[in-house]
């Protein structure tokens, strides 16, 4: 498990431990019984943090425990086989109805023990290694994924698809994804990228370092990041961006439909009057599937590609000058899991994109 660096706040680490301790105890029981069932033929495979784990050659019974893999099994066709997720897996919106087995970070062991499934999926970014060593003690097996860029995002979708014994189905759909990003490469070809600013929040400002997969669907979108940062999750100046002064804002929506849609909220800030983008109203607004590494991804980048270079796709209509809700206060915590359930944006972020 030493492989295996899971993010974890450490503050809670300690105060969630001896309670932890007592629900795997509790449940061990009723593991093991249910271990004593037949067997099903299992073989070893090494997840995306490189750790062996042995799985079910076909599993029957999954629960994931981020709404990114809730995503990628339906968009596998396997959502069948799906007997749990999280209270934030929302998307598509068949994954609202099944059992719900708590939150991202804070899982209810008890609920997922009571679904008797032989596989739990789990994401590095966004689940806790807590989490995953109680799945061990219960002798519930857990499958993790680790994608950085869209590539590898397609590439963890298709070995996704080998781990649940659809092979077929990630064949074609890595193929399908990887065809239409080639064909939107193509159209952008030659075409001069963007400079803009990704804001994943507004006070204190945040947005996104080159490292994340956030900003490689920019950089596929015809755009770069102005940030760069060693940190994921830079809090950065309203000084700096004037000074940046980039060409495009860029919002992911929450689809609250709560908050202000009046662009000019923002023209009235302080400082932000300042910026060229805000006076010409420039902005693209995209779906909140931006945060998620599944294959929803690359729908997002063909939108924002079409919003930012709009002469090069002269049959769609320019981009709504409709602001985000984000401009007047946090996303709800119903559509932008995570961020919406912790009140610091700080520790929020620890999870911003992994979910």
């Amino acid at each position: 498990m030493s492989a295996l660096t899971f993010r974890f706040s450490r503050s809670r680490r300690w105060l969630t431990a001896g309670l932890l301790l007592l629900i795997v105890h509790g449940l061990a029981a009723q593991g093991r019984a249910h271990s004593d069932a037949p067997s099903t033929a299992t073989h070893e495979v090494t997840d995306e943090v490189g750790r062996t784990v042995r799985i079910p050659l076909k599993p029957q019974r999954i629960v994931s425990l981020a709404p990114s893999l809730t995503e990628t099994v339906y968009a596998l066709n396997d959502d069948s086989h799906l007997v749990g997720d999280t209270q934030y897996c929302d998307y598509p919106p068949e994954a609202q109805q099944k059992p719900k087995v708590g939150g991202v970070t804070d899982p209810n062991l008890e609920a997922i023990a009571a679904l008797h499934p032989d596989l739990v999926l789990v994401t590095k970014g966004a689940n806790r290694l807590d989490t995953v060593r109680a799945l061990d003690s219960l002798g519930v097996p857990s499958y993790a994924t680790d994608p950085h860029t869209v590539d590898e995002i397609i590439s963890s979708t298709q070995k996704l698809s080998e781990i649940l014994s659809v092979p077929s189905a990630g064949k074609t759909l890595a193929e399908d994804l990887r065809s239409r990003l080639a064909q939107l490469q193509s159209t952008l070809a030659g075409a001069q990228p963007k400079r803009v600013l990704f804001i994943v929040w507004m006070d204190p400002l945040i947005s996104v370092s080159q490292k994340t997969f956030i900003a490689d669907a920019i950089r596929l979108a015809g755009a770069t990041s102005i940030i760069e940062s060693w940190q994921e999750w830079p809090q950065i100046s309203l000084e700096e961006v004037v000074h940046l002064q980039p060409e495009f804002l860029v919002f992911a929506n929450s689809h609250t439909g709560e908050g202000k849609h009046d662009f000019d909220v923002l023209a009235d800030r302080p400082g932000w009057r300042n910026l060229d983008a805000v006076r010409n109203r420039r902005y693209a607004v995209v779906s909140d599937a931006i945060n998620r590494p599944s294959p929803r991804i690359v729908s997002v980048i063909e939108d924002l590609a079409r919003k930012l270079h709009p002469e090069l796709f002269p049959s769609v209509p320019e981009p709504d000058k409709q602001p985000p809700a984000a401009l007047s206060g946090p996303p709800n915590s119903a559509d932008k899991p995570l961020s919406g359930q912790l009140s610091d944006p700080s520790a929020c972020l620890e999870n911003a994109c992994a979910r």
